[in-house]
């Protein structure tokens, strides 16, 4: 006998080398039942991306069409290129009972809170520090000297956001990676237990 429920849209975030990307794998590779919401991009692949696996690599052409046909359930601009999430893989999922997790930026949290607002559940990572936070987007090796300078300086507005009411319910501080996955496994089995997500069975 088990109770039915539906699908649960975790949804995280964080400032730009603050490890979430890290996190989700880690949370995947402990509970294999969670799936990964693959977001379409306009940028070009980085080494060692898959199409299809990290990101759907499309062109700006077909982001528009999929944009103008409402397939994106949220999309934004960040640097230069357009990344959105695909709305049907998350309705599916919903339906179907199946747990999602979605890497996505502080504008895109607040979308898709907004769209689901029952089933999403907002996750904002937090590096330890500023001069941690840099000390990793130079390990990256992925920016340039102007790009890292950008992406520090809207650290501060994207915590002063994370703060905002309605659409993170929960705050990781990612100082140690393990305490962080740990944190991040325990929001997932603690949301699947919550009442009114759940369909209790009858009792024979």
């Amino acid at each position: 006998m088990s109770a039915r429920r539906r699908g649960i849209l975790l949804v995280v975030s964080a400032p730009s080398g603050g490890g979430k990307t890290t996190l989700v794998k880690s949370a995947m590779s402990a509970e294999p039942s969670l799936q990964l919401s693959v977001s379409c991009t306009t940028r070009q692949p980085r080494e060692g991306e898959v199409d299809g696996v990290d990101y759907r690599f499309v062109s700006q052409q077909s982001f528009r069409d999929f944009l103008t046909e409402g397939e994106f359930v949220e999309s934004a601009e960040v640097f230069d290129h357009a990344y959105a999430t695909p709305r049907t893989p998350l309705d599916a999922a919903i339906a179907e009972g199946r747990d999602m997790l979605l890497d996505v930026d502080i504008q895109g949290a607040r979308s898709l809170k907004r769209a689901y607002p029952k089933d999403a559940v907002g996750i904002f990572v937090m590096p330890p520090s500023a001069a941690a936070l840099e000390s990793r987007l130079r390990a990256r090796g992925t920016d340039d000297e102007a790009q890292i300078a950008r992406r520090l300086s809207r650290v501060r507005e994207e915590i002063t956001a994370a703060r905002e009411v309605g659409v993170y319910d929960y705050l990781i501080v990612n100082d140690d990676r393990e305490r962080a996955a740990a944190d991040l496994l325990s929001i997932v089995r603690a949301e699947r237990c919550r009442q009114g997500r759940l369909s209790p069975p009858e009792l024979e």
